[in-house]
């Protein structure tokens, strides 16, 4: 594309969509991110002028970055979760559609009452799960730990530019250690993923390994949060942890035998993606 004079939108979006097949399961979609990206238009508006439109300045820059395995979130800088538009770094997992099946978990168990009034968040990385709870229930307050400084400066640049920054608090910290209260809910993704599996270069080489990887089984992060999460349930309450489409039986028997009420919830490609924990 770089070779061409002013060709169109439309036959720019074409050629990078079927370049990009060699490094995305999304080719059309991340083609469509990285123009309105570079047109500065949102996506919806783009593919309505697209036929108006000239190849915009940069696109082609952008697309050589995707096929080096950049992810798009990177690329633009962004990502919609739930009903947020978050900023993304590389000091933070990109938030994922699957992870919004603990808001959907939650959604259904608060159905009918006014809510959770206290969230935590474990592991918060971008802020997502917080975020996303905390507008998904507008008197709710909440709390979000991570061990990561960068990233908890990306939580809070969210917070801020979410209207969300009175009522999350975001703390450095290892899981439940400091943490006295009972929540309502707790929210945590995090990293399930042995360190032997093999990854795609787009999230191994730009996506944070502490918040990946989960020791030989992947397994780790569990053994260090089941036996603290039923102290810190509200009578009532609920936790949604994410876990890997291979773990509904081993993570789920962690919980268990730490005296939680455990069951699974699958993603929108039904695979296993979330426990539901609760005090018996």
């Amino acid at each position: 594309m770089n070779s061409k004079e002013s060709i169109s939108a439309a036959e720019a979006l074409r050629e990078a969509a079927i370049r990009l097949a060699a490094v995305s399961d999304t080719p059309r979609l991340d083609a469509e991110l990285l123009m309105a990206h570079a047109a500065g238009l949102e996506r919806g508006a783009l593919l309505l002028r697209l036929r108006d439109m000239k190849e915009p300045e940069g696109f082609a820059a952008l697309v050589e970055r995707r096929l080096a395995h950049e992810p798009v979130s990177q690329i633009v800088g962004t990502r919609e979760f739930w009903t947020l538009t978050l900023t993304v770094t590389r000091d933070v997992l990109t938030p994922r559609p699957d992870s919004e099946t603990l808001i959907e978990a939650a959604v259904a168990h608060f159905a009918g009452s006014e809510g959770p009034k206290r969230v935590l968040d474990l592991g918060t990385g971008s802020g997502a799960l917080l975020l996303a709870a905390l507008s998904q229930w507008p008197s709710a307050t909440g709390i979000g730990v991570d061990i990561s400084g960068e990233a908890l400066a990306v939580a809070r640049g969210n917070a801020l530019r979410c209207g969300l920054g009175g009522r999350a608090e975001l703390v450095e910290g290892d899981w439940f250690a400091g943490i006295e209260e009972r929540f309502d809910l707790i929210l945590a993704n995090p990293p399930y993923i042995a360190t032997s599996a093999v990854l795609p270069r787009d999230v191994v080489d730009y996506e944070p390994h502490g918040a990946l990887f989960a020791g030989p089984d992947g397994l780790d992060a569990y053994r260090v949060l089941a036996p603290n999460m039923g102290r810190h349930l509200a009578s009532g309450g609920m936790a949604a942890v994410e876990i890997g489409h291979d773990q509904g039986v081993s993570a789920a028997a962690l919980f268990a035998a730490n005296g939680l009420g455990v069951s699974v919830f699958n993603d929108l490609g039904g695979r296993q993606r979330c426990l539901k924990l609760v005090r018996l």
